[in-house]
């Protein structure tokens, strides 16, 4: 790695995410080794000093902080990851983006539209390069969709929908609030399933089908009462359970889109699916390697939902992978936006999408969404 220009990851938060970056960093240079930035995991920040060192020492970070402000300011440090608690985002960032440094930011930008505002103007104004962990855009078959789109294979879009389903906070003993349980506490996340999970099917949606015009939603919350990890007791529950919402997509073709956590039998069913006027396309992240497809123009004795294996060299990320007929999964998305990431520090600091600006546009769907359900009436994006 000496003839490699390195860049010093600061990573705050050792969730979920903090582990799903982590992997995605230890594996760039060995997947990618033809990139001319390579990152180095440089320091974690923790709020608990036993879990920091073991995070650290876990991944391979040189070092660790209890206070993110203070990784910030270190000179060693180039680059902010953020995957700490939604509410926290916009504070590190735009501190992060003033000191200078490159800011990669998990979703939602915030758990309120102003701050994420604020997040974007920050960042804009010191141009700093960045990214929005949207991984799913990196999924080999979500990528060949995009590409399917592109080409205008499919030609006039007539309809584009999508669903996210979940079980997990469905018994009424599920406490919210703390460490666990923060996406639960409408303080901590902003919004429970609109930012949580549509947020992801609005990202793909815009990606892929282009921008929303308008959303008429309705949102609904199951348990209205949880008792709270951090104050010890029963509270009102803030976060919305279930999330529907229709739409206009500027190219005039409708949306339809559903999120929910009480949808029993369901871990994590994202699929999304787009009409045109000539051919269909759908995806399921259960069978994440295979990219459904229809042509009407095919021969009427053939003509049918074909699937396609997305496993070949010359598919979507797949030359840097195994034999063709292998299969990826969930954790090599976020190795693919690093390394595209990386890539777009080369040759002048090319975007790597989603970037800010892209995330605020799903932030400003997602602000439409609940705003439509609260006033019962259609919200203008």
């Amino acid at each position: 790695m000496s003839d490699k220009k390195k860049v010093r990851i600061g990573l705050v938060g050792r969730g979920l995410m903090g582990r799903m970056h982590a992997n995605a960093y230890t594996h760039i240079s060995t997947i990618f080794p033809d990139l001319e930035y390579q990152p180095v995991l440089q320091a974690i920040a923790s709020r608990n000093e036993e879990k920091g060192k073991e995070f650290a020492d876990t991944w391979g970070f040189q070092s660790y902080e209890n206070d993110w402000r203070k990784m910030i300011e270190r000179d060693d440090i180039d680059a902010i990851d953020i995957c700490a608690p939604n509410n926290m985002h916009a504070e590190i960032a735009i501190a992060a983006a003033k000191a200078g440094k490159m800011v990669l930011s998990e979703k939602p930008l915030s758990h309120e539209i102003g701050q994420a505002k604020e997040m974007l103007d920050a960042i804009t104004e010191a141009g700093v390069p960045n990214t929005v962990w949207y991984n799913y855009r990196r999924m080999p078959a979500v990528t060949l969709a995009k590409n399917i789109v592109d080409s205008g294979r499919l030609g006039q879009i007539f309809h584009y929908r999508a669903n996210f389903l979940q079980d997990w906070t469905i018994s009424p003993d599920l406490p919210q609030g703390g460490e666990a349980a923060w996406r639960l506490d409408v303080d901590a996340a902003g919004s429970g399933v609109t930012g949580d999970l549509l947020a992801h099917c609005i990202d793909t949606a815009i990606w892929l089908n282009g921008g929303i015009e308008d959303v008429s939603a309705v949102t609904k919350t199951f348990i209205k009462e949880r008792l709270h990890q951090e104050t010890g007791k029963v509270q009102p529950v803030g976060i919305d359970d279930a999330s529907i919402f229709h739409c206009h997509f500027k190219n005039g073709s409708l949306g339809l889109f559903e999120a929910t956590r009480y949808a029993r039998g369901h871990k994590a069913l994202y699929t999304f699916e787009i009409n045109g006027e000539h051919a269909s396309i759908r995806w399921d992240l259960h069978d994440m390697n295979w990219l459904e497809y229809f042509d009407h123009r095919d021969d009427a004795e053939v003509r049918g939902w074909r699937k396609i294996h997305v496993s070949d060299g010359d598919q979507p990320y797949m030359d840097r992978w195994w034999i063709p007929g292998t299969s990826l999964g969930y954790e090599h998305s976020f190795i693919h936006q690093a390394a595209d990431f990386f890539k777009g520090l080369e040759n002048g600091g090319k975007r790597c999408a989603p970037t800010i600006e892209d995330a605020y546009e799903t932030e400003k769907v997602c602000h439409a969404v609940l705003e439509s359900a609260k006033s019962r009436s259609w919200k203008t994006v």
